[in-house]
Protein backbone atom coordinates (compact mmCIF):
# COMPACT_ATOMS: atom_id res chain seq x y z
CA UNK A 1 0.00 0.00 0.00
CA UNK A 2 1.38 3.67 -0.90
CA UNK A 3 2.67 5.75 2.03
CA UNK A 4 4.81 7.81 3.29
CA UNK A 5 7.73 8.93 6.42
CA UNK A 6 7.42 11.58 8.68
CA UNK A 7 8.66 12.79 12.17
CA UNK A 8 5.99 12.68 15.28
CA UNK A 9 5.70 16.43 16.39
CA UNK A 10 3.53 16.19 19.53
CA UNK A 11 0.13 15.73 20.61
CA UNK A 12 -2.55 18.46 20.76
CA UNK A 13 -6.23 18.84 20.63
CA UNK A 14 -8.78 20.48 18.16
CA UNK A 15 -12.28 20.78 18.54
CA UNK A 16 -15.12 18.66 16.46
CA UNK A 17 -18.07 20.73 14.81
CA UNK A 18 -20.19 19.44 17.89
CA UNK A 19 -17.90 21.15 19.92
CA UNK A 20 -15.93 18.44 21.29
CA UNK A 21 -12.37 18.38 22.05
CA UNK A 22 -10.54 15.50 20.25
CA UNK A 23 -6.95 14.38 21.06
CA UNK A 24 -4.80 14.22 18.22
CA UNK A 25 -0.70 13.87 16.83
CA UNK A 26 0.80 15.99 14.52
CA UNK A 27 2.73 14.61 12.17
CA UNK A 28 5.92 16.20 9.64
CA UNK A 29 5.27 13.66 6.88
CA UNK A 30 7.79 14.28 4.07
CA UNK A 31 8.09 15.70 1.47
CA UNK A 32 9.86 12.12 0.69
CA UNK A 33 12.52 11.84 -2.21
CA UNK A 34 11.62 8.54 -4.80
CA UNK A 35 15.38 7.23 -4.20
CA UNK A 36 14.98 3.68 -5.92
CA UNK A 37 12.01 2.14 -7.95
CA UNK A 38 12.29 -1.71 -8.34
CA UNK A 39 10.48 -3.55 -11.05
CA UNK A 40 9.36 -7.26 -11.24
CA UNK A 41 12.24 -8.14 -14.01
CA UNK A 42 14.90 -6.42 -12.30
CA UNK A 43 14.64 -6.96 -8.69
CA UNK A 44 11.65 -9.91 -8.24
CA UNK A 45 9.17 -7.39 -6.82
CA UNK A 46 7.47 -3.91 -7.38
CA UNK A 47 8.02 -1.30 -4.96
CA UNK A 48 8.99 2.01 -4.53
CA UNK A 49 11.65 3.30 -2.14
CA UNK A 50 11.42 7.10 -0.20
CA UNK A 51 13.95 8.90 1.24
CA UNK A 52 13.39 11.04 4.05
CA UNK A 53 15.18 13.64 6.48
CA UNK A 54 19.02 14.99 6.76
CA UNK A 55 22.01 12.84 7.04
CA UNK A 56 25.25 14.41 7.08
CA UNK A 57 27.76 13.59 3.92
CA UNK A 58 30.34 12.67 6.54
CA UNK A 59 28.24 9.60 8.26
CA UNK A 60 27.09 8.61 4.68
CA UNK A 61 29.00 4.91 3.12
CA UNK A 62 30.55 5.78 -0.02
CA UNK A 63 27.80 2.83 -1.41
CA UNK A 64 25.15 5.16 -0.69
CA UNK A 65 26.29 8.22 -2.31
CA UNK A 66 26.24 6.53 -5.18
CA UNK A 67 22.73 5.34 -4.62
CA UNK A 68 21.39 9.03 -3.52
CA UNK A 69 23.31 10.36 -6.22
CA UNK A 70 21.12 8.07 -8.97
CA UNK A 71 18.24 9.81 -7.55
CA UNK A 72 19.96 13.63 -7.45
CA UNK A 73 19.37 13.93 -4.34
CA UNK A 74 20.93 14.46 -0.85
CA UNK A 75 21.70 11.87 1.44
CA UNK A 76 18.81 10.25 3.61
CA UNK A 77 18.13 9.44 7.27
CA UNK A 78 15.34 7.05 6.70
CA UNK A 79 14.58 4.49 4.02
CA UNK A 80 11.03 2.89 3.74
CA UNK A 81 9.54 0.81 0.69
CA UNK A 82 6.00 1.16 -0.01
CA UNK A 83 3.87 -0.84 -2.37
CA UNK A 84 0.89 0.45 -4.54
CA UNK A 85 2.50 3.66 -6.10
CA UNK A 86 1.58 3.95 -9.49
CA UNK A 87 3.71 6.41 -11.96
CA UNK A 88 6.20 8.03 -9.92
CA UNK A 89 9.96 8.24 -11.30
CA UNK A 90 13.40 8.34 -9.63
CA UNK A 91 13.97 11.92 -8.11
CA UNK A 92 10.00 12.12 -7.95
CA UNK A 93 8.14 13.99 -4.68
CA UNK A 94 6.07 12.68 -2.57
CA UNK A 95 4.06 14.78 0.01
CA UNK A 96 1.18 14.94 2.24
CA UNK A 97 -0.91 15.72 -0.52
CA UNK A 98 -0.82 12.45 -0.70
CA UNK A 99 -3.62 11.90 1.80
CA UNK A 100 -7.42 13.63 2.50
CA UNK A 101 -9.27 14.44 5.09
CA UNK A 102 -11.37 12.23 6.43
CA UNK A 103 -9.70 9.14 5.45
CA UNK A 104 -8.01 6.10 7.51
CA UNK A 105 -4.37 5.23 8.03
CA UNK A 106 -2.41 3.18 9.78
CA UNK A 107 0.98 4.28 11.01
CA UNK A 108 3.83 2.49 12.13
CA UNK A 109 6.26 3.43 14.76
CA UNK A 110 8.68 2.16 17.94
CA UNK A 111 7.11 2.37 21.33
CA UNK A 112 9.20 4.54 23.85
CA UNK A 113 11.34 1.97 25.68
CA UNK A 114 10.26 1.22 29.65
CA UNK A 115 13.31 -0.82 30.20
CA UNK A 116 12.98 -3.60 32.35
CA UNK A 117 9.71 -4.03 34.50
CA UNK A 118 8.12 -6.33 36.64
CA UNK A 119 5.05 -8.10 36.03
CA UNK A 120 2.55 -5.87 37.98
CA UNK A 121 3.42 -2.71 35.15
CA UNK A 122 4.72 -5.07 32.55
CA UNK A 123 1.48 -7.58 32.51
CA UNK A 124 -0.86 -6.37 34.97
CA UNK A 125 -0.33 -8.83 37.77
CA UNK A 126 -2.48 -7.44 40.83
CA UNK A 127 0.31 -8.94 43.44
CA UNK A 128 -0.02 -10.36 46.98
CA UNK A 129 -2.93 -7.79 47.49
CA UNK A 130 -2.21 -7.34 51.50
CA UNK A 131 0.99 -7.00 53.99
CA UNK A 132 -0.39 -9.19 56.69
CA UNK A 133 0.51 -13.23 57.67
CA UNK A 134 4.26 -12.57 56.70
CA UNK A 135 4.05 -10.92 53.41
CA UNK A 136 6.80 -8.56 53.88
CA UNK A 137 8.60 -8.34 50.68
CA UNK A 138 5.63 -10.46 48.26
CA UNK A 139 3.38 -7.38 47.20
CA UNK A 140 4.53 -6.93 43.78
CA UNK A 141 5.82 -10.50 43.15
CA UNK A 142 5.10 -12.80 40.33
CA UNK A 143 3.74 -16.01 42.03
CA UNK A 144 4.85 -19.31 41.00
CA UNK A 145 6.01 -19.84 37.20
CA UNK A 146 5.63 -23.62 36.82
CA UNK A 147 5.41 -27.00 38.16
CA UNK A 148 7.83 -29.15 40.05
CA UNK A 149 9.37 -32.47 38.50
CA UNK A 150 7.36 -32.50 35.34
CA UNK A 151 7.48 -30.63 33.59
CA UNK A 152 10.59 -29.77 35.23
CA UNK A 153 10.83 -26.41 33.07
CA UNK A 154 9.33 -23.12 32.57
CA UNK A 155 6.90 -23.06 29.48
CA UNK A 156 8.09 -20.20 26.77
CA UNK A 157 5.73 -17.49 26.41
CA UNK A 158 5.42 -17.52 30.47
CA UNK A 159 4.86 -13.55 31.79
CA UNK A 160 7.06 -12.49 33.63
CA UNK A 161 9.42 -9.36 34.23
CA UNK A 162 11.43 -7.75 31.51
CA UNK A 163 11.94 -5.86 28.93
CA UNK A 164 9.48 -3.29 28.09
CA UNK A 165 8.30 -0.94 25.01
CA UNK A 166 11.19 -0.32 22.55
CA UNK A 167 9.59 -2.68 19.63
CA UNK A 168 7.30 -2.04 16.63
CA UNK A 169 3.93 -0.79 16.60
CA UNK A 170 0.93 -0.82 14.40
CA UNK A 171 -1.73 1.84 14.68
CA UNK A 172 -4.66 0.93 12.47
CA UNK A 173 -7.39 3.44 11.59
CA UNK A 174 -6.65 6.49 12.37
CA UNK A 175 -8.47 9.08 10.99
CA UNK A 176 -6.72 12.24 9.47
CA UNK A 177 -8.29 15.42 10.66
CA UNK A 178 -6.37 18.06 8.89
CA UNK A 179 -3.86 18.25 6.32
CA UNK A 180 -1.54 20.87 5.97
CA UNK A 181 -0.01 21.28 2.53
CA UNK A 182 2.15 24.62 3.05
CA UNK A 183 3.72 23.20 6.10
CA UNK A 184 3.88 19.65 5.62
CA UNK A 185 1.63 18.98 8.13
CA UNK A 186 -0.81 16.15 8.77
CA UNK A 187 -2.58 15.63 11.69
CA UNK A 188 -4.54 11.83 13.02
CA UNK A 189 -7.25 11.37 15.61
CA UNK A 190 -5.33 9.43 18.74
CA UNK A 191 -2.32 8.99 19.80
CA UNK A 192 0.93 7.03 18.05
CA UNK A 193 3.58 4.87 18.55
CA UNK A 194 7.21 6.62 19.71
CA UNK A 195 8.27 10.19 21.62
CA UNK A 196 8.51 12.95 19.48
CA UNK A 197 10.98 13.54 17.22
CA UNK A 198 11.05 9.59 16.29
CA UNK A 199 10.22 8.77 12.67
CA UNK A 200 7.06 7.08 11.64
CA UNK A 201 5.63 5.08 8.71
CA UNK A 202 2.27 6.45 7.36
CA UNK A 203 0.41 3.95 5.72
CA UNK A 204 -2.89 4.48 3.37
Amino acid sequence: MPGIIGRKVGMTSIYSAEGKAMPCTVIEAGPCVVTQVKTQDRDGYEAVQLGFGVRKEKNTPNALKGHFKKANTAPKAKLVEFKGFDNVNLGDLVDVNLFEEGEFVSIVGTSKGKGFQGVVRRHGFAGVGQATHGQHNRLRAPGSIGACSYPARVFKGMRMGGQMGNTRVVMENLVVLKVLADKNLIVVKGSIPGSKGSTVTILK
